[in-house]
């Protein structure tokens, strides 16, 4: 498939770049996953992205630790999480080592590996729904854990996971607030940093963040 990401030196480049410039570039993108079991590739059409300590939606907001450490090293790899104690969901990190910025992979089309992704997801009703959210994307493809700190290869590499970067868009990119994030001052306001493809029927729904309340106190002092 034709695009710069053909050496790892090409997508270094290409994700050591800020993160608000390598979240849109993303769109249209196709990230694959060859495992024991066969190959899955999703092209992407949403994403989000994630601006280190100083973004309040960000788990590098209280700087480095054991879980984070991915995100404050090198470019191009992946940073791997565990959320709600039920899914995983995947992130490419960018910028120079040290930023900890990332790009949340969102949602995208199942385009290679559709009897392996239906498997995986038995769920889905329709194939638009096979990758259609974060825990959905990471599903369909297999990716768990264990690739947590792995190095994103090029589309010509031997990497278990590839990045297929090069003209596969489909439509205006739209930007607008992050799914479920608030803030200081309010995420939808200050940070419309969640990118998607106009059209595309495998992004997911917005929601907006549910703020929690304390529960009134009752007797006592």
């Amino acid at each position: 498939m034709p695009g710069p990401a053909r050496g790892s030196a090409a997508l270094q480049r290409f994700c050591a770049r800020p993160v608000l410039d390598v979240a849109p570039a993303l769109l249209g993108a196709v990230l694959e996953h060859r495992s024991p079991r066969g190959s899955v590739a999703v092209r992407l059409t949403e994403v989000e992205a994630y601006d280190g300590p100083g973004d309040p939606g960000s788990h590098a907001r209280n700087g480095l630790t054991p879980r984070t450490a991915v995100m404050f090293g090198p470019p191009a790899r992946l940073y791997v999480y565990f959320t709600y104690g039920m899914h995983w969901c995947v992130n490419l990190v960018c910028g120079p080592a040290g930023s900890a910025s990332a790009v949340l992979l969102r949602a995208g089309e199942v385009v290679r590996g559709h009897e392996l992704a239906r498997l995986r997801r038995p769920a889905a009703r329709a194939d638009r729904d096979l990758a259609r959210g974060p825990a959905r994307l990471t599903s369909a493809l297999g990716i768990d854990g264990a690739l947590d700190g792995a190095v994103l290869g090029g589309a010509r590499s031997s990497s278990a996971v590839r990045l297929h970067l090069g003209g596969q868009g489909s439509g205006p990119v739209r930007s607008g607030a992050r799914v479920g994030v608030s803030g200081p001052g309010g995420d939808v306001a200050r940070y419309p940093w969640r990118f998607w493809l106009d059209g595309e029927p495998s992004v997911s729904a917005y929601r907006a963040a549910v703020v929690r309340r304390q529960p009134p106190r009752t007797g006592g002092t």
